[in-house]
């Protein structure tokens, strides 16, 4: 009798054992799946809700705009209004004076002048009246007449009516009497 014990083979598991392994593993792997699509479906509700709060922020902040735009066109013109108004004071307290004196009205209308100047100037509205012997410009002078000169040609001879501008924009161009080609 051999002394030594042939080992056992190895055990080879049964199909009901196979099964309930697969089993197992089938119901760990659909535990993982049912918690992965629930972290998933959190997920998603977060990002529905950040959505829906982005959209929301965005549509506010058009219709802000919008209502800044509308406000600006509405009300762009009040400080220029503004500006105006010392100007229409002037004009009626000098029609209030009834027998003004012609000294009185030049001087009254001189300030007044003064006064609608400085209410342009303030806002950017600028006067365009070219010098004598200045380049002539299309873009800011219109030519009422041409004259024959001893300047070179194309120059301004005289302002007819002044221009304005505002920023760089022309209101009404300079109304000028340019010099002949020769």
């Amino acid at each position: 009798m051999p002394d030594h014990i042939p080992p056992a083979p190895p055990s080879v598991p049964t199909p009901e054992a196979v099964e309930a392994e697969a089993v197992a593993h089938a119901s760990d792997e659909l535990e993982r799946l049912r918690s992965e699509l629930a972290e998933l479906r959190t997920q998603s509700a977060d990002l529905a809700d950040q959505f829906l709060r982005a959209k929301a922020e965005a549509e506010n902040a058009r219709r802000r705009a919008e209502d800044e735009v509308a406000k600006a066109r509405k009300f762009g013109i009040e400080s220029f209004a503004e500006s105006l108004l010392p100007v229409a004071d002037s004009l009626d307290a000098a029609l209030a004076i009834k027998e003004a004196t012609p000294q009185q009205l030049r001087e009254g209308a001189d300030a007044t002048l003064r006064q609608l100047t400085s209410a342009l100037e303030r806002n950017k509205v600028l006067a365009i009246s070219p010098a004598a012997g200045t380049r002539f410009d299309p873009h800011q002078h219109q030519a009422i007449s041409v004259v024959p000169a001893e300047q070179e040609a194309n120059t301004v001879v005289a302002v007819l009516q002044k221009g304005y501008a505002i920023a760089d924009r022309v209101l009404r161009p300079a109304l000028v009497t340019v010099t002949a080609p020769k």
